[in-house]
């Protein structure tokens, strides 16, 4: 197998880690965290979570990172206490980073379908997204600046990429870049017309730090293993390729048993390792 092919990690609960211990210390894999998102855990003591995570990834050189809170609000909330609310979740994500040792945290992009399609209806309406997203993070960038980690905005709904590239552009901030969910980019494409999945992760070009590796159907947010759905991989790799950086490329699967066949998928065809 080539040497030159990415390696891939994955998206794991920290009760997933001792099953795929071996795997991730073997080539080094970057993981993404995704025990810290949920408002229940970040208000609880979730520090002996930490330490269990600590201590099941002693070896671990890999990239290491979390998904950040997202579940109930939206980062371009109107509503200025909610707004509020949202900076206090995104601050504790950042809390259990440096707790973590981790220097990556994955948000969620404030476009809907809804909002492509009337954006352009009332002449201030794209600023106020800008607007209400600056009031939300404007802080947590100038603290994710200070920690050392890395907020990734990932494509929900998104129908076209550029947007969330010239939102987050407009912080400024290296600590503020993009991540590309391919489901999430499948389903807009054939559900509401955007683009494939390729050209999200073109425009994201030097912005993309980050990529949520899912198969889907483009009906519905999948999360299947790779080769079960209809995203046509091939194109993906070779955009990634493209790059002039290794952006971090880690399985999101809902059923984890499928990452073995995954990655027998990925090395079957030449793209991954």
């Amino acid at each position: 197998m080539s040497r030159d092919l990415p390696v891939i990690g994955a998206c794991l609960p920290v009760e997933s880690l001792a099953t795929y211990r071996d795997w991730l210390l073997e080539a080094d894999r970057d993981l993404e965290l995704q025990s810290f998102h949920l408002a229940e855990v970040l208000e609880g003591d979730w520090r002996p979570l930490v330490e269990e995570a600590r201590r099941l990834l002693d070896g671990h050189k890999g990239r290491l990172g979390i998904h950040g809170p997202f579940w109930g609000f939206t980062v371009a909330s109107m509503d200025p206490e909610i707004r509020r609310v949202v900076e206090k979740r995104m601050m504790q994500g950042l809390d259990v980073c440096r707790a973590l040792g981790a220097d990556q945290m994955v948000i969620h992009s404030p476009y809907t379908t809804w909002d492509h399609n009337n954006l352009d209806m009332l002449p201030e309406a794209r600023a106020k997204v800008f607007e209400f997203t600056h009031d939300t993070l404007d802080r947590v960038v100038a603290r994710a600046e200070d920690q050392g980690v890395t907020l990734v905005m990932e494509n929900i709904q998104d129908k076209d990429p550029a947007e969330r590239r010239r939102l987050v552009d407009s912080f400024g901030s290296e600590r503020l870049k993009l991540s590309v969910d391919t489901g999430h980019a499948h389903y807009a494409h054939r559900s509401t017309g955007a683009p494939p999945v390729d050209y999200y992760i073109t425009d994201a070009g030097a912005q993309l730090e980050h990529v949520h590796l899912q198969d889907a159907d483009g009906f519905a947010d999948r999360h299947w293993g790779l080769g079960e759905g209809t995203i046509l991989w091939p194109s993906v790799f070779r955009a990634v390729a493209a790059l002039s950086h290794k952006p971090r490329l880690v399985l999101e699967l809902r059923d984890k048993a499928r990452i073995p066949p995954s990655m027998a998928f990925l090395e079957a065809a030449g793209l991954g390792r």
